[in-house]
């Protein structure tokens, strides 16, 4: 026999059985007949939604805490969106992608509008979850009770059921979360805007209740304000006693020291702020006197600038009380120059390094308490010296430092000539 005769006769005799699948044609009958079950009993569940929202909401009662007081609160409201979003879930079962967008709406409001009432979110996804659950159960016992044989048909089904369900819960729950980040925008716009007022001193009586609440600071405490400018952020005390207020170039604080309502005494100030001697370099830190209720805080931080502007430019803490003759000069500028021109204009226009010596002798003097001896130790020089430094002193100006008249009116034109000017 011809080798290709033989190869001929072994194929027809033994050929190799092949697994068929299933013809296509069967599946889609399948998956047609599945559907034609899935809708006839969602048809059942759309007259029967009052109902489900019933049963819905009693599973929500007794297995949801938030949902409960919900429904305690607004029973009609939380009624008409559970029914809402069970409408939605059911014709979506019978027109998938004409309702899809309408079901998406209804979803998304229902975030946003739990998210502005607090419910948790937690509390919102399994409410959903629920919903899916109870809808699908409703399928089975309506598909059992009409045909029982039929029921089998809706496991082909069971997938798209649930991805609806899943993907309204992240529906959900991206709305909730874009809503959480608007509301806490909002609340955090409103807490700055308080502050910036009651900081102005242009707050309305009728806002310092809510001031007091958004702030944490009782409405009729001691406070302290505190502006801080230049270098690394300085911290205020924590325990809801201080609000920190940033701007462009100097940030604020309202620091409560002493609260009538409690009987608290008034804390030191800067003993409260944890301020030491060692503030950051480049830090200036100015602390003004305290006041009383928040309604006087505007007061406080302008009494808070006037400490900043007398802190030197290479950093430190200034403490107004500790600090008024500056304070006096630097609140009033052009009064300030008047009296340093009046009172010291002759020794200004010496030449530069006699000027300096005289002028650094009475900053001595007058830092040493009027001691000739000690001055004269932070000078390097004898107190001799100093006397003669000081006699030509009050010759050239014309006035003397035995009478506490001229003692004041030079001391303060000392300080006028030193601190900074704004």
């Amino acid at each position: 026999m011809h080798p290709a005769a033989r190869t001929r006769t072994t194929f027809r005799a033994g050929p190799t059985p092949v697994p068929q699948p299933r013809p296509r044609r069967l599946r889609s009958l399948i998956d047609a007949d599945a559907l034609r079950v899935l809708h006839r009993a969602a048809r059942v569940l759309l007259d029967d939604l009052p109902d489900l929202t019933d049963r819905l909401l009693a599973v929500l009662r007794e297995q949801e805490p938030a949902y409960r007081t919900a429904l305690e609160n607004d029973h009609a409201g939380t009624w008409q969106e559970v029914y809402r979003s069970l409408r939605h879930s059911v014709t979506s079962l019978l027109d998938p992608r004409g309702t899809r967008e309408a079901a998406h709406r209804c979803t998304w409001r229902i975030g946003v509008a739990r998210a502005e009432q607090g419910l948790p979110l937690d509390a919102v996804l399994h409410a959903f979850r629920l919903g899916g659950s109870l809808v699908w159960q409703r399928l089975v016992e309506e598909t059992t009770r009409s045909e029982p044989e039929d029921v089998r048909l809706l496991v082909h089904v069971a997938t798209d059921v649930w991805n609806f369900v899943d993907e309204h819960c992240t529906l959900v729950a991206d709305a909730y979360r874009q809503a959480e980040r608007q509301l806490a925008w909002r609340r955090e716009n409103r807490v700055r805007l308080l502050a910036a007022a009651l900081l102005d001193g242009t707050s309305r009586i009728a806002d310092l209740p809510e001031t007091a609440e958004r702030l944490c600071l009782p409405e009729h405490g001691r406070y302290v304000v505190v502006a801080i400018a230049g270098g690394p952020p300085h911290d205020l005390p924590a325990g809801g006693c201080a609000y920190r207020h940033s701007g462009a170039d100097v940030d604020h604080g309202i620091v409560l020291v002493g609260d009538e309502g409690n009987g608290k005494a008034d804390r030191d100030p800067l003993a409260a702020l944890a301020l030491t001697a060692d503030t950051p370099a480049g830090c200036r830190i100015g602390v003004g006197s305290a006041v009383t209720g928040l309604a006087a805080v505007g007061d406080a931080r302008r009494l808070a600038d006037l400490a900043l502007s007398i802190c030197p430019p290479e950093g430190g803490t200034v403490r107004l009380t500790e600090h008024l003759p500056e304070a006096l000069v630097v609140s009033c500028p052009d009064l300030g120059a008047t009296l340093t021109e009046r009172v010291l204009g002759p020794l200004l226009r010496l030449e530069p390094a006699d000027r300096d010596v005289l002028l650094d002798t009475l900053v001595a003097w007058f830092a040493c308490e009027g001691s000739a001896q000690r001055a004269g130790e932070r000078l390097y020089c004898h107190r001799n010296t100093v006397l003669n430094r000081l006699r030509r002193c009050e010759q050239l100006i014309g006035r003397s430092l035995a009478r506490p008249h001229d003692v004041v009116e030079i001391g303060l034109a000392l300080t006028a000539r030193r601190v900074p000017r704004g």
